[in-house]
């Protein structure tokens, strides 16, 4: 496998990847159309933020889902904004038709459909709507039949653009950069707060614009939990310390997590170290093989790989989570790797990680993560988390 080296993005990365950008939102919409057109649907309306900013260029934060939403007609786009944003959405959506919707939705719906052909059978985010919502939509067009959509854009997105790959690369250059300055100021009797909030630092000052989710750094007996946040609990000499860090570059994230030991670590400790190593390695190395024979494995079936060296040396229960999971826009997308993962062929290209985990309760966790992007036309395997996955004492 390829080992790709990420770098901290320029001026003028961040000006080639929205020329990029600008450029492929004409195809994505055209795949969208297609899909509608298979599933006889006159228009799509979008309100998660990531479709949001993948097919119309308009970007909102987290929380912000409410305040700009999106319809495709088959002719037609339609950015639905509020007044905090029309400036905005006119500026990064020039190719749309921006609405000046404000909490009025749902007395516009009948004029806002007929600015895009006026369908009668309407898809929507489903996942990303209430009931409530879906109801008042319902009762103000009764006419309109409504469709639910689910991951209709998810599953475009799940195959990566170069642009989108060099993103999520920096992304991890940014979280491998980061982690690497804060080894030397590892010590005994630090909370997991202070250093977390030393590696948000890190992340936020070293290239990324945002956090791809709050840093975790559990210790000790607290690394048992998969997922968990910082507390003052502090850190001491004999014991685990883990990471789960990303960093957000110009919209694409990164997903890494390490396990290190605070001192000298126990046999105990080391073993089950080297345990996961071999069950994150198992998937990626017949994944490789995959690719070189042309091949394409499921998600499920490389989940299975890494479950069945976890259980063959007695672990098969502390192993609760999927392998991995795909990454780009959100931390968590499309390609899934795990056990309720569909059994067909990876898309390509596409990025996604591979972590498992070997976690006993009240004692200890190991998981390690890498990002990988597979691309099977081209017959590579590259691993974009390129902090070194050996064993790392610090303190």
């Amino acid at each position: 496998m390829t080992l790709v080296a990420g770098r901290l993005p320029t001026g003028a990365d961040l000006a080639r990847w929205a020329s990029a950008d600008a450029s492929a939102r004409p195809l994505r919409l055209a795949a969208l159309r297609e899909r509608m057109a298979q599933e006889g649907v006159g228009a799509y309306f979008g309100v998660r933020r990531e479709n949001t900013r993948y097919l119309t260029g308009f970007e909102l934060g987290e929380g912000e889902e409410n305040s700009g939403q999106f319809l495709v007609g088959l002719d037609d786009l339609a950015v639905l904004a509020d007044s905090r944003y029309w400036i905005q959405a006119a500026e990064q959506c020039p190719d749309a038709r921006v609405e000046r919707v404000y909490n009025d939705v749902f007395e516009r719906w009948p004029q806002l459909l007929a600015g895009v052909g006026s369908p009668k059978r309407v898809a929507i985010e489903a996942g990303f709507v209430s009931h409530l919502t879906w109801q008042r939509l319902a009762a103000a067009a009764p006419d309109v039949e409504l469709v639910v959509a689910e991951n209709w854009v998810e599953t475009l997105r799940q195959v990566k653009e170069p642009a989108e790959i060099e993103r999520i690369a920096a992304a991890c250059a940014v979280t491998d950069a980061a982690l690497s300055r804060i080894l030397p100021t590892l010590r005994p009797g630090m909370t997991e707060i202070e250093v977390a909030l030393a590696l948000e630092w890190e992340i936020r000052t070293g290239g990324a614009e945002a956090l791809a989710f709050d840093v975790t750094v559990l210790s000790g007996p607290r690394a048992a939990m998969p997922h968990g946040s910082p507390t003052q609990r502090r850190l001491a000499l004999g014991e685990v310390l883990l990471f789960d860090i990303g960093s957000q570059v110009a919209g694409y994230r990164s997903d890494m997590t390490r396990t290190l030991f605070v001192g000298e670590p126990s046999s105990r400790d080391l073993d089950i170290y080297a345990l996961v190593a071999r069950a994150q390695q198992a998937p990626i190395d017949a994944l490789a093989a995959a690719t070189a024979a042309g091949e394409r494995p499921s998600g499920r079936a490389l989940h299975i790989v890494a479950r069945d060296v976890i259980a063959t040396a007695g672990h098969g229960d502390h192993f609760g989570h999927g392998l991995g999971h795909g990454i780009g826009l959100a931390t968590h997308e499309l390609p899934g790797l795990g056990m309720t993962a569909p059994d067909e062929p990876l898309p390509s290209p596409t990025v996604f990680t591979s972590e498992p985990g070997v976690y006993l309760d009240t004692e200890m966790g190991v998981r390690i993560e890498d990002t990988l992007v597979f691309d099977a036309d081209a017959r590579r395997l590259d691993r974009l988390t390129l902090f070194p996955r050996e064993v790392t004492v610090v303190g």
